[in-house]
């Protein structure tokens, strides 16, 4: 077997394998997370086309960079789930492997005899975790759902926007990756309670839409204290003001005040302390009913500053703001930096971003590309040979 494939993995979870059958986003970043902490994973692509994010722009010298952002320190090879030949091999590699991630639309693994109840018949401990839309045993289920449809039907693009031009998405496909984040969690916690209590093979359920709706808690909040869905404010914090963007003299500004103590300070940096003894303003119910009110006076003074003065005023009282960074401006930041947000493959050159969170002091992250197509067929398809030559004794 090729040395590279050997080499000994670190990391919290160095030591699991697991079987990637996943594609396009959610499933791939699930296992692309538990690459990074040291998991081995076996990404399992079709012959000849892959995984079909490898055909998503843009390219670098004909290779997806999306693809090789979600797929770093993976090995690839190629089976037909529908060929009995390819399904054999895929059972003796579940036999030796802890995880397998799939999300297909639900259905599609029980026909080709790859579901939870057909795989943990090779192992008996296996944890299996499906990302859907809707997940398994929804009345809607069957039908496709991309991240739009997730944030759509979640309520997400109900709050996100301006009443002016309507609901929009997020700039990001968060319902995919965040399915993605809480499927690896479920993971971990599912290998956990395996070593810690004996768990036997175990079945977790993702479902997009679910995720969603589950982290909206300031919109839920709103909802049932007042039986009424939040609508549409833009930018603006729906309960608590100043809280939203600002015009300054070169563009906007973020300021987010959420207690009295930081208004006070605030108004003190304006030089406006008179508005901390405005009944309108006295507390955050009020300035949030008179929020119209309040931007008026504090554009007065934004206006007259650059965004950076604004910034420096601010921070420098324990005010929070910022400038708005786009994607450049916050990957070439000192924090950034500082942060590792960026990682880099062993070529030294070619960026990746890896899971963001330290372990004692550390960051476990790949450093390997993504895999060409199949580029482990032959470390981990000769199984495939031992198969057939057992059901030939028989």
């Amino acid at each position: 077997m090729n040395a590279v494939l050997t080499q000994k993995r670190q990391g919290p979870l160095a030591g699991i394998k697991v079987i990637d059958l996943s594609r396009v986003l959610a499933g791939p970043y699930c296992t692309g997370m538990m690459a990074d902490l040291g998991a081995e994973v076996i990404k399992i692509e079709v012959p000849n086309h892959g995984d079909d994010s490898r055909h998503l722009g843009p390219f670098i010298d004909g290779e997806s960079v999306y693809y090789g952002l979600i797929n770093r320190g993976k090995r690839s090879i190629e089976l037909d789930l529908k060929a009995d030949e390819d399904r054999a091999i895929l059972f003796q590699l579940v036999k030796e492997s802890d995880v397998v991630v799939e999300n297909f639309r639900p259905g599609v693994t029980q026909r080709l005899g790859i579901d939870f109840e057909s795989l943990k018949q090779h192992n008996p401990k296996l944890i299996y975790a499906s990302i859907s839309g809707f997940g398994q045993n929804s009345p809607l289920a069957s039908y496709p759902a991309y991240d739009i449809v997730a944030q759509a039907m979640s309520g997400l693009m109900s709050v996100t926007g301006f009443p002016e031009t309507g609901p929009t998405r997020s700039g990001e496909s968060i319902g995919d990756v965040c399915a993605g984040m809480f499927a690896s969690w479920a993971i971990s916690s599912a290998l956990f309670a395996r070593e810690r209590h004996g768990e036997a093979a175990q079945y977790i359920d993702v479902a997009m839409v679910d995720v969603l709706l589950s982290m909206q808690l300031t919109g839920l909040s709103n909802l049932f204290a007042n039986d009424k869905a939040p609508s549409l404010v833009g930018n603006r914090h729906p309960v608590s003001t100043p809280f939203d963007t600002y015009q300054a003299k070169d563009g906007l500004v973020v300021i987010a005040i959420a207690s009295e103590k930081l208004f006070q300070r605030f108004c003190e940096c304006m030089e406006k302390p008179q508005l901390c003894h405005d009944p309108r303003y006295g507390d955050d119910p009020s300035r949030t009913q008179y929020q119209a009110e309040l931007r008026k006076e504090i554009e007065s003074w934004t206006r007259q500053k650059t965004v950076e003065e604004v910034c420096d005023i601010l921070l420098n009282a324990g005010v929070p703001a910022s400038p708005i960074h786009n994607l450049h401006q916050a990957t070439q930041s000192e924090h950034a930096e500082v942060r590792q947000v960026l990682t880099y493959l062993n070529d030294g050159g070619t960026p990746l971003v890896s899971q963001p969170v330290f372990f004692n002091g550390k960051k476990p992250h790949s450093t390997r590309r993504a895999p060409k197509l199949g580029e482990a067929n032959l470390a981990y398809k000769p199984a495939k040979t031992t198969i057939k030559n057992a059901e030939t004794m028989q």
